[in-house]
């Protein structure tokens, strides 16, 4: 009897640590992900204050922001660390594109009650200690390689949401980002296949 009442204390602290946030409480993204899940998104929502869309844009506004926010800060770092000058070029360029972006999502976001992100998450936060780790051309291949698959996920992501999106302003906040994204995904091809 005592060992299965140890045995039952062990899995509830076990929840209990999970619970509490336990590995994931220092990933923004997914701590906004739990945020919008836990909100109201009935038709009373404003009253109780809770989201007004439903969950999947909400889910769409939190990877854009997310994504948004880890291109900015990779940008930053190769447009100061890239030795290629046009990879520089298109780092100062990314900044500067998503960071109108994301200033426009952060505010769609707060008219919509969509929690965001307020740091980049766990994984993009790896990723970029792995490439920042880098130098000279090593530095150049790993940042335009990761934009080339951030862009990938990232026009995918957008696409999607141009058809699915159930808010009419989530809805146009894609259609109308869509092409510069696009833009980035061809310019970033060219300069991989230049490298």
């Amino acid at each position: 009897m005592k060992k299965v009442c140890s045995m039952l204390m062990l899995a509830a602290a076990a929840l209990a640590f999970q619970s509490c946030g336990g590995s994931s409480s220092n990933d923004s993204k997914a701590n906004a992900d739990s945020a919008n899940h836990t909100k109201d998104t009935s038709t009373n929502a404003v009253e109780t204050g809770g989201i007004a869309v439903v969950g999947d844009d909400a889910e769409f506004a939190v990877a854009a922001a997310n994504g948004g926010m880890a291109e900015v800060e990779l940008s930053k770092l190769a447009a100061t660390k890239a030795t290629n000058a046009k990879v520089k070029e298109f780092a100062t360029m990314m900044t500067k594109d998503h960071m109108t972006a994301n200033e426009e999502l952060m505010a769609l976001a707060k008219t919509k009650n969509i929690t965001l992100p307020t740091t980049v998450g766990a994984d993009e936060q790896k990723t970029m200690g792995d490439i920042q780790a880098k130098s000279g051309t090593e530095f150049d291949k790993a940042y335009v390689d990761q934009m080339v698959s951030d862009h990938k996920k990232t026009v995918d992501l957008f696409e999607k949401a141009t058809t699915d999106a159930k808010d009419a302003d989530i809805k146009s906040f894609a259609i109308k980002t869509l092409p510069t994204l696009k833009n980035h995904l061809a310019a970033i091809e060219a300069i991989q296949k230049g490298m």
